[in-house]
């Protein structure tokens, strides 16, 4: 079945921020009073989860609620602040693979477990703001990966017919595990970002790719 709407992941999956997550969340959890022995263990939860809701790894790891909202604006204010300054760029291929799709009659959604604002940061330093035919992030009535929900989102809105016509990329176990629960017919894991091959499989891949440009010859055939 040819696709008809391919979602992808941003970060590490058609943009390359060199750490940027992890530089930023250090400073937001500071800014929270989280001490400096605390630093490392969150971290590694902020590796597993990578992928996900950026506020709901928060509310995780602070507990309370408004630790976990100053926590969260902290870090976007940061990393969007580094986004703009050039810190992030497009992986190789990235661009011409949206292109190439569209071109072919198949609809691209951009999704990403960051706030909506930090995404259009991401699209505006990029030059991507009409790259793709839809941008989703988590937020009111949207929940972030692994729960399904940008994927059927992005399906709704731009009208796909069924389920099984939707393939779905991105770097990391919660990226694969949201397209397998909305029922993709691909759940393609790429090795740019926190991912790795055992991680992707694990999380059940159908494909596992070097990069988002090996994409339309693994959903087109």
């Amino acid at each position: 079945m040819k696709p008809e709407l391919v979602v992808l992941d941003m970060a590490g999956t058609t943009a390359a921020d060199d750490g940027l997550v992890e530089q930023s969340f250090i400073t937001a959890i500071t800014t929270v009073g989280v001490p400096s022995e605390r630093h490392p263990e969150m971290l590694r939860y902020v590796r597993e989860t990578m992928g996900q809701s950026k506020i709901t790894v928060f509310r995780a790891l602070l507990g309370e609620e408004s630790s976990a909202r100053r926590a969260d604006d902290e870090f976007r204010r940061v990393y969007e602040g580094l986004v703009h300054s050039g810190r992030c760029v497009p992986l190789p291929g990235a661009e011409d693979t949206v292109r190439r799709l569209r071109a072919d009659g198949i609809k691209v959604a951009f999704t990403t477990g960051f706030a909506a604002g930090t995404q259009h940061a991401i699209l505006d330093a990029l030059g991507w703001q009409d790259l793709a035919d839809l941008a989703l992030a988590p937020g009111p009535g949207v929940r972030g990966r692994p729960y399904p929900d940008l994927v059927l989102t992005a399906a709704l809105r731009l009208g796909v017919t069924d389920v099984r016509a939707i393939a779905v990329a991105g770097d990391t176990p919660s990226d694969v595990l949201a397209a397998a629960r909305a029922g993709a017919s691909v759940a393609a894991g790429v090795l740019t970002g926190a991912g790795t091959v055992d991680d992707l499989r694990a999380a059940g891949a159908t494909h596992v790719l070097g990069s988002v440009a090996e994409l339309p010859a693994a959903v087109q055939g």
